[in-house]
């Protein structure tokens, strides 16, 4: 017994058929076997007289358009946001460590007294609210601006040069970004360190931070009065973050996987951006620790009317060079998860079709993480524009 419907039961059921095409037939079979297809379950469907073919037309969005560079901002407003939120409990324990370093054993030791004495999971998530908030707007500022940054150091350099020094372009933009970013983070910053650092934490909450620093110190001399090492930290950390991530994303396509990048799927881009991510992440905590270290004492200890210069001598002359490195250990497992996961996000959720700029390219679409071709950089210059430069 056939398997299929029957060519004049497909007739039939159509109740249509070409008068130019002569198709042959056969008797239709009386008896059923279980695994005969019914054709009140399964209609047939004709594709022979289909003369319009719908093709889907998702909404694409034009690379440096007003609309991408919001997406940008979006993506990084989520992708920071999220994560910093996420590994709250680490940084709670790393700055506690900073701060007094015979405070805890071990890392899990403290987080283990800090939920039996404090609260349970509300007490090892202490400073989640300014972290959310602090490192969203954070993040919306240097994934944003370094998209804009990026595209005019590119457009003032010309095509050629801006292939060939695109590392110094990475590095240049990702520290203007920066710059403005930490001014967005800040005073939450400067909450959140407070807030963990003390035992019990002195503030109810995020708004009671705020007013209570602004009205003992005011906004300056207590919200920015760590401006100067975040910046210290930040910047850094963010050159090395966005420069080794598009080195390391394209190195792995070029050496590490077989064939081309357009061979593989957005499942295997978003496992590479992982991979890049968290060997970017390891070397951000390398560079950026010390000046971390003096985010968390300075916001601790800094006496009023003390000046920058003094305060950060008198944390050099207890600690040494040595305690420049606490906490180096789960910093360096904190921020290498913050990074995995911040770029696995920003793909996950913004992999797609941007408009190409180069129009010989060849390609109809752009694919990107949120401002960066999958590729790890820029594709060299036509001929066309090195012509025009």
């Amino acid at each position: 017994m056939p398997l299929f419907p029957s060519i004049r039961a497909m007739k039939e059921r159509l109740g249509r058929s070409s008068s130019n095409t002569s198709l042959p037939t056969r008797p239709i079979e009386r008896g059923r076997t279980p695994n005969e297809a019914r054709l009140n379950l399964y209609p047939a469907c004709s594709i022979s007289n289909t003369t319009t073919v719908v093709k889907p037309s998702p909404g694409h969005i034009k690379l440096y358009s007003g609309q991408y560079y919001a997406a940008c901002t979006l993506g990084g407003l989520l992708a920071c946001g999220l994560t910093h939120t996420l590994v709250t409990p680490l940084d709670l324990v790393k700055v506690r460590r900073q701060v007094d370093s015979s405070l805890y054993p071990s890392n899990i030791r403290g987080l283990r007294h800090i939920y039996r004495h404090e609260l349970g999971l509300r007490g090892i998530f202490t400073g989640w609210v300014p972290t959310f908030f602090g490192y969203s707007a954070q993040g919306s500022f240097k994934y944003g601006w370094y998209e804009v940054f990026k595209k005019t150091y590119s457009d003032l350099a010309g095509p050629e040069n801006a292939y060939r020094y695109k590392t110094g372009m990475y590095l240049a933009a990702s520290a203007s970004a920066e710059f403005l970013a930490d001014i967005a983070l800040c005073p939450f910053e400067a909450v959140k360190v407070r807030m963990q650092a003390g035992i019990p934490s002195p503030y109810k909450g995020m708004t009671d931070g705020l007013q209570t620093i602004t009205t003992a110190e005011g906004v300056v001399g207590g919200l920015y009065k760590g401006l100067y090492p975040l910046w210290g930290r930040q910047i850094p950390y963010t050159m090395t973050k966005f420069a080794s991530f598009e080195t390391i994303v394209e190195l792995i396509y070029e050496k590490g996987l077989p064939g081309k990048k357009s061979d593989y799927g957005k499942a295997a881009q978003t496992g590479v951006s992982f991979t890049a991510g968290y060997l970017a992440g390891i070397l951000c905590a390398l560079v950026s620790h010390p000046a971390d270290v003096m985010v968390s004492k300075l916001n601790a200890y800094r006496k009023p009317e003390e000046g920058f210069g003094e305060v950060v001598r008198r944390i050099y002359k207890d600690i040494g060079f040595l305690g420049l490195w606490n906490g180096l250990g789960v910093r360096i497992v904190m921020i290498g998860t913050l990074t995995g996961l911040q770029w696995m996000i920003y793909v996950s959720a913004f992999l797609g079709g941007f408009e190409r700029s180069h129009a010989d390219s060849g390609q109809d679409y752009f694919k990107i993480f949120m401002g960066f071709p999958t590729t790890g950089g820029p594709a060299p210059p036509s001929k066309k524009e090195v012509a025009q430069q």
